[in-house]
């Protein structure tokens, strides 16, 4: 699959209730991860723009679900990170109702890229997250972030001790792409994995 070019990307919409959700029917893919996993930055790469999502210093600062209209034909949807260290606890539970309904009841998604910043080992979260959306068939596109913080050599028993953390929920586990927004690594392999679910599908 080729990767398309990118005719337009502009920020759609806002989220915060289920009720805004957009009613077009586009296929959409969502981006999941922990915060500072470089969510922001994977999109640009993706889009080939420099500030269609805005990263920031202060990682959770995504507080709503955002969509962007790709090619007036598909949604990147933009999910709040989680692990958010500075939200109070009573918005982190109201954003994360929002978002598992959104994961779990969503008819237009067509794949969830699954960030994991590919220094750290999976964690609680991280695991609840791999079996909620495994328990909904979802298509789950694994993507370890910051690729170029780890050398070559590093790579293989980092990537083991990952996989060996996500035992219990493993399922594609073992189908994770190396990604990196600082040198690109990854963005023509990740864009040929989006085309299998998201570029063959028809737009409403």
């Amino acid at each position: 699959m080729a990767i398309p070019p990118i005719t337009s990307a502009v920020f759609y919409t806002a989220v915060h209730r289920l009720e805004q959700l957009p009613r077009e029917h586009h296929p959409e893919v969502a981006f999941l991860g922990r915060s500072n996993v470089g969510k922001s930055s994977l999109i640009n790469s993706l889009v080939a723009r420099h500030n269609l999502v805005r990263t920031s210093r202060r990682p959770g600062c995504t507080k709503s679900i955002n969509f962007f209209l790709i090619n007036e034909r598909w949604f990147f949807v933009d999910l709040p990170g989680y692990g958010y260290a500075a939200a109070p606890q009573r918005v982190k539970g109201g954003w994360g109702d929002v978002v598992m309904a959104y994961l779990k009841d969503r008819k237009n998604l067509a794949a969830v890229v699954f960030l994991h910043d590919c220094r750290r080992l999976p964690g609680e979260e991280e695991l609840f997250l791999w079996g909620v959306l495994q328990s909904r068939s979802r298509h789950i596109i694994p993507v370890l972030t910051k690729a170029d913080k780890l050398t070559r050599g590093e790579r293989p028993q980092q990537f083991r001790r990952i996989l060996e953390a996500l035992k219990p929920v493993s399922g594609e586990a073992d189908t994770f792409l190396w990604f990196s927004a600082r040198t690109h690594e990854g963005r023509d392999q990740l864009w040929r994995q989006l085309g299998k679910s998201l570029l063959n599908r028809p737009c409403g």
